[in-house]
């Protein structure tokens, strides 16, 4: 019995295994601990062996032990393992959709994360979390104050400096208790603002220290906290073809609802990482803001898209090229060159 392919199903105490031969027969299927699955897996497989999983909690810290060792290891995202599903879900046919869905010629698969891109994911998944938590906290703040007849600014900012001056106040009709509670939420948002403030730092502090995140900063409109995003995301890029791959997997392009010989294309996608794609288009706005200062080919195609078109078309076109110029600049490890941007 020669093991040719595997699916692995990743769980957190219990992982399932499937595997088939040559002939495409399920020859392995066993239910395996935590604490012996690897080395179970290791003594099993001979060189060769294909070992796949869905790209999960943990996925790419046991891709990277299987790749140490010598193994190729695929990647599935989960949407494209649920077609493979037979009948009722539970892990030893998810296991088995694993091993289906890997066989596919066009199968897509996701690069595993080196232990440099996952540190700097989890500073921006860290550093989102504390904005969520900082705009919950404002939001608690205006809603209470309102309680009291006092309204609040709605910019973060105004609501800062708002905070003082009520409890400060003697005559804005609040209690000597309230007041004891809306100190302790102003210490609460304070401490939040010094948090975000070092992983803006620390952001920073990355950016200047990777030579792809420090080429990705010639790009309009990317900075440190989207070159980071970059790098943290994609890497060398080596998973995409092309630009346009990159584009797409971020939901920048079109999607398509054609039938019958009728093309019909919509807004975009908006599949993929949500995180990226927000800071990409933000960048795009900033840079479509002070493009008409600038005499370069890029700056001077925004401008005109966006006299022709609505401001928002504009910003998106712009974060689609400038995500298929750092497609380039990563894969082949080159300069912006600004000449050949708007080509």
């Amino acid at each position: 019995m020669k093991l040719m392919r595997i699916g692995v199903d990743l769980a957190k105490n219990v992982f399932q295994i499937h595997g088939v031969d040559r002939h495409e027969q399920p020859v392995w299927r066993q239910r395996l601990p935590r604490d012996r699955w690897l080395q179970t897996v290791l003594e099993k497989i001979e060189p060769g062996c294909e070992i796949g999983m869905e790209s999960c909690g943990g996925a790419h810290h046991w891709a990277r032990q299987l790749q140490a060792r010598g193994f190729r290891v695929r990647l599935i995202a989960p949407q494209f393992v649920k077609p493979y599903v037979k009948s009722n879900k539970n892990d030893a046919n998810d296991a088995e959709a694993i091993c289906e869905a890997m066989s596919r010629p066009s199968m897509r698969f996701v690069a595993v994360k080196t232990i440099e891109q996952q540190d700097i994911q989890a500073t921006h998944r860290i550093r989102a979390g504390l904005i969520e938590q900082r705009t919950a906290k404002a939001n608690q703040i205006r809603g209470l104050i309102a309680e009291y007849g006092l309204v609040a600014p709605k910019e973060l900012l105004m609501l800062r400096r708002a905070i003082p001056c009520w409890l400060e106040d003697a005559d804005n009709g609040l209690t000597a208790r309230f007041r004891r509670l809306l100190n302790g939420l102003w210490d609460d948002l304070r401490a939040l603002d010094e948090r975000v403030s070092e992983l803006d730092g620390e952001i920073s502090a990355i950016a200047a220290s990777e030579p792809s995140a420090v080429r990705l900063q010639q790009l309009r409109g990317v900075g440190p906290m989207i070159a980071t995003a970059l790098v943290a995301a994609i890497g060398d890029a080596s998973q995409f073809a092309n630009g346009r791959q990159l584009a797409a997997s971020l939901g920048l392009t079109p999607k398509q609802h054609s039938s019958g010989g009728k093309d019909r294309l919509l807004g975009i996608s908006k599949r993929g990482d949500a995180y990226l794609r927000t800071l990409m288009i933000h960048g795009a706005r900033s840079a479509l803001r002070t493009a008409k200062s600038k005499d370069d080919r890029l700056s001077q195609w925004a401008v005109r898209l966006a006299e022709r078109s609505h401001p928002n078309v504009a910003a998106i076109a712009l974060a689609n090229k400038t995500a298929r110029m750092a497609w380039a600049m990563l894969r082949n490890g080159t300069d912006y060159q600004p000449g050949r941007a708007a080509a």
